[in-house]
């Protein structure tokens, strides 16, 4: 590991917020920062794994903390870096579902043609909200499920189908409508079946003593850093 550059691992959510503050940071102090970005099950089984040739790790609260219990991170190393929510995303010129409530969505999701979300933490809740509503047995002939967030918004752009309904974080889905996909941003979740995930930043344990990691996790922590983190839609 070295001081003169800093390697991030980071959840997908958050990876715009990752990108632009790492471009701030490096701006600020020359030092050069990369970042990769991976579903939450694969944070845990690379951290896990002791595996991790990186620095800095973002991922789910729930994660870091296990990382800091198990000696994978240092323990109240990094911060919040932020929250986002849930949300359901459609083709543009789709059939829009109402989103008023849980149950005027899952009306929707029972009369849709098709459901469209991904094997990660954020489409486990939404396979959890189903199962919930009482309605698995019967959407399930008609789900797809991708093994990441921006999957599903490709598989959105390239459908033939104008009743379909796609779920992922609301940043994910900014970061495809910002790629040029035919998509568009319907809403977040229904407030009673809302679904939001805060992320933490952590030093990895054989970094301990890397300054510039340390500086970097400040920075993201600092007043400049989290307003970058807000302007993408962190919460």
């Amino acid at each position: 590991m070295s001081e003169n550059e800093i390697k991030i691992l980071s959840a997908g959510a958050p990876k715009t917020a990752v990108a632009l503050c790492a471009e701030a940071f490096s701006k600020k102090t020359g030092i050069a920062v990369s970042f990769e970005f991976a579903t939450a099950p694969v944070l845990r089984e690379i951290i896990g794994a002791g595996s991790a040739d990186v620095e800095i790790v973002i991922a789910p609260i729930a994660a870091a903390d296990s990382f800091d219990a198990d000696g994978h991170t240092v323990a109240n190393s990094g911060s919040v870096v932020g929250s986002v929510k849930a949300a359901v995303t459609i083709q543009n010129g789709a059939i829009e579902p109402d989103l008023t409530s849980g149950e005027t969505l899952k009306q929707a999701m029972l009369d849709t043609d098709s459901l469209v979300y991904n094997v990660a933490s954020s489409g486990q809740y939404i396979a959890t909200m189903i199962e919930q509503m009482g309605i698995a047995d019967q959407v399930a002939d008609k789900t797809t499920r991708t093994k990441t967030g921006s999957a599903v918004m490709e598989h959105l752009h390239a459908s033939n189908l104008k009743n379909e309904i796609g779920f992922g974080q609301a940043t994910e889905i900014q970061v495809q409508i910002d790629k040029g996909l035919d998509v568009k941003l319907l809403g977040t979740l229904p407030k009673d079946v809302e679904n939001v995930t805060s992320f933490r930043s952590a030093l990895l344990a054989p970094a301990a003593d890397n300054q510039a990691a340390k500086d970097l996790l400040e920075f993201i922590a600092s007043e400049e850093g989290q307003a970058i983190c807000k302007s993408t839609g962190l919460i």
